[in-house]
């Protein structure tokens, strides 16, 4: 196997691990997105709740002091979720960077690899042609 297609075929894997990489980074923002959008929601709950105009029993008032409580906890909980999320992101965007990095340079490779082949083909070929000397004082 000549050193080109060694080098496309490492190419095309690093190709294929970009995709991964990126499909990757796409899936943590779009978790990310969701958590975000749930903790809106909770929020929202949360703010509709405190807004009770008139006169309210005892029992309501308790019932949305409990869920109010309960929201805001799950609010808590989805921060430290969301930033957990946050930081997934970030570390699958670098390792997004990290896998194109590894592409491009590959690519590079494969282009020198094919450079230097043509090149040697060349100069094969120049080698092989042989040059007409004139082998006595007359003939030329």
């Amino acid at each position: 196997m000549s050193v080109v297609k060694r080098r496309e075929r490492i190419a095309r894997v690093r190709r294929v691990e970009h995709m991964q990489a990126a499909a990757a980074a796409a899936a943590a923002e779009m978790q990310l997105g969701s958590l975000e959008q749930s903790a809106a929601r909770v929020l929202d709950l949360r703010l509709q709740l405190t807004s009770g105009v008139g006169s309210t029993s005892a029992e309501t008032l308790a019932a949305r002091g409990e869920l109010a409580h309960r929201l805001d906890l799950a609010r808590f909980g989805l921060a430290d979720a969301i930033a957990s999320a946050r930081s997934v992101v970030d570390s699958k965007a670098a390792e997004r960077i990290a896998a194109r990095i590894r592409q491009e340079s590959a690519e590079r490779l494969v282009d020198r690899a094919q450079h230097d082949e043509d090149a040697l083909a060349e100069k094969r070929a120049g080698a092989n042609a042989r040059m007409k000397t004139p082998r006595f004082v007359g003939e030329a």
